[in-house]
């Protein structure tokens, strides 16, 4: 005969718990479960009058934990997540939508411009795609598909490389085509407007044109302007207007290379240690969708990839003419 289970704690108290827990704040608790700090506090206390025992050592620093409240954390974050996975692929058996997250510029550049191609292959797939630049939990936010830019050793296991970030001046055509400033070489860059991206939460030395210019052998350069942006398609999209010469991700811009909205005046790149990966959340590991979904990008980068040069072959040998037979004496 089944136990009863009347003894458990409602849910709510529980949630509020584990996130209380977690952060060792009833504040950003009640930021993440849209309550109040009193409210939390009030579901913190009215736990630990139903169990009879501390859960936090409440401090002037702020919270720690108990024994009797470690224990509970352990047990209740493991529950709710097998609640959550749970859900999430009940969830997936009635739908076949899948969440992707990526950041904006990737997105707008890079993504959005091929999706209708994996909606002809896949029409019973909804995709549905957060353009941002936060860094959003996969299991919390429920994301099946996230597409990052970060260094290999920080890519989670199983995580997929799509391509590298090298960066690379990239211009107008017409500017390539302007007698009156030549762009042939990096000192040339003298001529024009740079445009350069500055993230406002996150510096990004990598994509900086003083990190670009001293590779190239031109630390000192003095252009003939600049201007700065705050979001990286913004710089592109003025540079594929004429306004100057920005720094972008090169295997980000195949497209538009290709419709010659875009050129490269120069084939150096700064040294970037930065690759885009995809990373499927473990909910969605069993889930189809995201298999085909991390396959089509996988493709669609192969699509864009420009074919490796071939080394000429080799001449073949010189043949020797055949000596001709001596002549009777």
């Amino acid at each position: 005969m089944a136990k009863p289970r009347s003894e458990l704690p409602p849910l709510d108290l529980l949630r509020g718990f584990e996130a209380a827990a977690r952060h060792l704040s009833f504040t950003r608790a009640g930021a993440e479960l849209f309550l109040t700090q009193s409210a939390v506090s009030r579901q913190i206390a009215t736990l630990e009058q139903r169990l009879g025992v501390r859960l936090f050592k409440r401090r002037n620093r702020g919270l720690t934990l108990t024994d009797a409240g470690e224990q509970l954390r352990a047990a209740v974050a493991n529950a709710l997540h097998q609640v959550d996975d749970a859900l999430a692929r009940i969830r997936a058996a009635q739908t076949r939508t899948l969440n992707v997250t990526a950041s904006v510029a990737f997105s707008a550049l890079w993504l959005v411009p091929k999706l209708p191609r994996f909606t002809v292959v896949h029409p019973g797939v909804d995709v549905r795609l957060s353009a941002t630049g936060a860094l959003l939990d996969l299991e919390r936010d429920r994301i099946d598909v996230a597409v990052r830019y970060c260094a290999p050793q920080a890519a989670p296991p199983g995580a997929i490389e799509l391509f590298g970030g090298a960066v690379v001046p990239v211009c107008s055509p017409r500017l390539l085509r302007d007698g009156a400033r030549p762009l042939k070489t990096p000192a040339d860059l003298r001529h024009h407007v740079l445009l350069h991206y500055d993230d406002p939460d996150r510096p990004l030395p990598w994509h900086a044109w003083s990190t670009w210019l001293e590779a190239a052998g031109v630390p000192d350069l003095k252009p003939a302007g600049s201007m700065h942006f705050s979001a990286l398609e913004d710089a592109g999209g003025a540079s594929a207007d004429g306004q100057g010469v920005a720094l972008g991700i090169r295997s980000m811009l195949g497209d538009l290379f290709a419709e010659r909205r875009l050129a490269m005046p120069f084939t150096q790149s700064s040294p970037v240690n930065r690759s885009y990966f995809a990373i499927v959340s473990r909910a969605a590991r069993d889930r189809p969708e995201a298999a085909d979904f991390v396959q089509w990008l996988q493709q669609e980068v192969q699509a864009t990839r420009p074919a490796p040069r071939r080394r000429p072959a080799d001449p073949p040998p010189a043949r020797r003419r055949p000596r001709s037979p001596a002549r009777a004496r």
